[in-house]
């Protein structure tokens, strides 16, 4: 058990942590911290906090473990204040989406100074954002990216293993460049053409809109998250991002080459090949 569990951002994965974390019995003492205490005063009256700060030397005093639940680029501009108000004993993780750039700046902070950071990225979430979005079992069954370097100690690694799961999440380890390329094929190029979807949709037939059913809709779900929060993404991933639009780019070629020459055994083929990788992921 976690004696203080701290979590920076008390949003849909803080608050969600919170949630859990409480609910399974995984630490003593759960404090959240944020920049507004208006926004932290919903999870207190929930129960699941203990105690609330936006005062971070505070919030951080005395954690075994804290967790870094706000968007990318805050994470990585934070972890100077976060490297100097933890203890030495306290271990810092993260939930950010991007992992080169935030572990490369933890590493250099660890260099100078006492600082134990291990890179997490659960891959769960909502087009929803906020507190009132957090779900208690958020994170059962989803997958928990956790990246080590070989700098990383074995025994942290364990420990942030053992907070995802024991909130009922599943543990895969990646070093932070493969990671990167990783969430940029299946998370980061899905949500960029989400976006490019509905925007071309609308530019092509407006009215379309009305009609749109299930497959539409499923399809461009995420269209409706956070656009702060991506462009941030978009951003700090934004070579392994850009390779992979190149690759997306070239089987939109491809299709539309079968589509414009009338191929009809080609493109039979070619959706059938594309059903196969899906039905093997599935």
């Amino acid at each position: 058990m976690i004696s203080r569990l701290a979590i920076v951002g008390v949003g849909l994965l803080g608050g969600s942590l919170a949630k859990a974390a409480r609910a399974r019995g995984l630490a003593r003492e759960i404090v959240g911290v944020g920049r507004d205490a208006a926004r932290l005063s919903s999870a207190l009256r929930d129960g699941a906090l203990d105690r609330a700060t936006t005062d971070l030397g505070e919030g951080l005093r005395g954690a075994d473990v804290a967790v870094l639940a706000v968007p990318v680029l805050v994470i990585e501009h934070m972890l100077p204040a976060v490297a100097a108000a933890a203890g030495k004993e306290t271990l810092v993780t993260d939930v950010g989406s991007t992992k080169a750039a935030i572990v490369r700046a933890a590493e250099a902070l660890a260099a100078a100074r006492p600082f134990r950071f291990v890179g997490s990225h659960p891959m769960a979430g909502s087009e929803r954002a906020g507190y009132g979005a957090a779900r208690v079992d958020l994170f059962e069954r989803a997958t928990v990216i956790v990246t080590p370097t070989d700098a990383t100690p074995p025994e942290a690694v364990k420990v942030v293993t053992g907070l995802w799961e024991g909130i009922g999440a599943r543990v895969r380890q990646l070093d932070p460049a493969t990671h990167d390329r990783v969430v940029a094929a299946i998370s980061h190029l899905p949500h960029l053409v989400a976006f490019a979807l509905v925007a071309g949709a609308h530019r092509f037939e407006a009215s379309s809109f009305a009609f749109a059913a299930g497959g539409f809709r499923d399809t461009t779900r995420v269209a409706a998250a956070d656009p702060v929060m991506w462009q941030e993404i978009f951003h700090g991933n934004r070579e392994a991002v850009l390779a992979s639009l190149g690759r997306f780019r070239g089987a939109l070629a491809e299709l539309e080459r079968l589509v414009e020459g009338d191929d009809v055994a080609g493109l039979r083929e070619w959706i059938a090949g594309a059903k196969a990788l899906r039905e093997a992921m599935a």
